[in-house]
């Protein structure tokens, strides 16, 4: 468990589109096997430290002709931001996808100072 000060907590969420493959023939949409689309999401504001993130599905089109394989995770979390990464396999289609994430961790406040 990871443990805050009471008065300390910040909470920032965000959505992100991370791609729309089927508009240009991208690799999700036309390719076959393993892919991997990676985005970088930088908070408004830093955390004191590295904050937990959960993050998920909000929107998806995929194909319905072929298995429907996703894996979603945020990587490289740190105070300032993180990686969300998306990954496809076989031949599964995967036309467009939005991510909804939530991050929540130590804040600092305006009064904060250090000795």
């Amino acid at each position: 468990m990871k443990r805050f000060e009471p008065h300390a907590v910040g909470v920032q969420r965000g959505s992100e589109m991370l791609f729309s493959a089927f508009e240009d023939g991208g690799e999700m949409w036309t390719g076959q096997g393993p892919r991997e689309h990676r985005q970088p999401v930088r908070f408004d504001e830093s955390f004191r430290d590295t904050p937990i993130v959960q993050i998920g599905l909000s929107m998806w089109d995929i194909d319905n002709q072929q298995n429907q394989r996703v894996d979603i995770q945020a990587t490289e979390i740190a105070p300032d931001g993180f990686t969300i990464v998306f990954k496809t396999w076989g031949d599964t289609r995967v036309a467009r996808v939005r991510a909804e994430w939530l991050a929540i961790g130590a804040a600092t406040y305006d009064e904060d100072w250090e000795v």
